[in-house]
């Protein structure tokens, strides 16, 4: 991190951070992690103490290479999460020249879908925590316009993408995928209609696990095939329903 003062230029130059919105899945909702801001340690500034935010910080012109390996880096000092830069999305970048009582900051926010994990406050926040899509909180700064962006970005990429692999299990149910594409695209499928397209795709494969199925009420579990995903999407696929 460059010293305070050690660059002077003749126009002013606005600030760069990154912004994450990292999505999970616990089987039945959709959730979002977020951190607790505490008071930032280095800047000695006091900018939405105690308020919840997505988790993120300033660009690092010494050492990151990209705005994503600010994302990654910030993500994993708040929250102990790591992730690699070709995990995260560019959502898009946030300029108003209000959203930072600081100074003229501009952001480039990312998201990420990962599986539920335990997480840690660390450096300028004072917590972590998922919370269910349902009972977000009023975050800091413009993180509530960030965060249906993000959350639009992944409805579109649903279609598109295997977003499943990310945020399931590797043996999983129909219900339970079901449920994740629900949870996702806000809307109720056919129970039924719903198994008879996946399966019609040929990227679930039947795992067995020598579970004994009791008659029809004993689900059975299924694992992505990736390869086949991956073929059809080199063809044009896209999942509608």
């Amino acid at each position: 991190m460059a010293k305070k003062g050690q660059y002077t230029y003749e126009y002013p130059h606005p600030a760069v951070t990154a912004d994450c919105v990292v999505f999970g899945y616990d089987g039945k909702e959709l959730k979002v992690l977020l951190i607790k801001r505490g008071a930032e340690k280095e800047a000695s500034t006091r900018a939405y103490v105690g308020q919840w935010a997505l988790p993120g910080g300033f660009l690092d012109v010494e050492t990151d290479k990209t705005v994503a390996h600010t994302a990654a880096r910030e993500l994993k000092e708040e929250t102990g999460l790591k992730l690699s830069v070709k995990d995260f999305k560019e959502v898009g970048t946030f300029s108003d020249i209000k959203r930072d009582p600081r100074e003229r900051v501009i952001t480039v926010a990312h998201y990420a879908l990962v599986k539920l994990t335990d997480v840690r406050a660390d450096t300028d926040a004072d917590n972590a925590g998922w919370f269910s899509w349902s009972d977000i909180p009023n975050l800091a700064f413009d993180h509530d316009k960030i965060l249906r962006v993000a959350f639009s970005r992944l409805k579109q990429d649903i279609h598109f993408e295997p977003v499943g692999f990310e945020l399931l299990p590797e043996v999983f149910t129909l219900p339970q995928l079901q449920n994740l594409y629900e949870s996702i695209l806000e809307v109720k499928f056919d129970r039924r209609n719903f198994a008879n397209k996946m399966k019609h795709f040929e990227i679930l494969s039947e795992v067995q696990d020598g579970t004994p199925r009791k008659g029809t009420r004993t689900p059975i579990k299924y694992r992505f095939q990736k390869d086949n995903y991956e073929r059809l999407k080199r063809n044009g696929f896209q999942l509608e329903f």
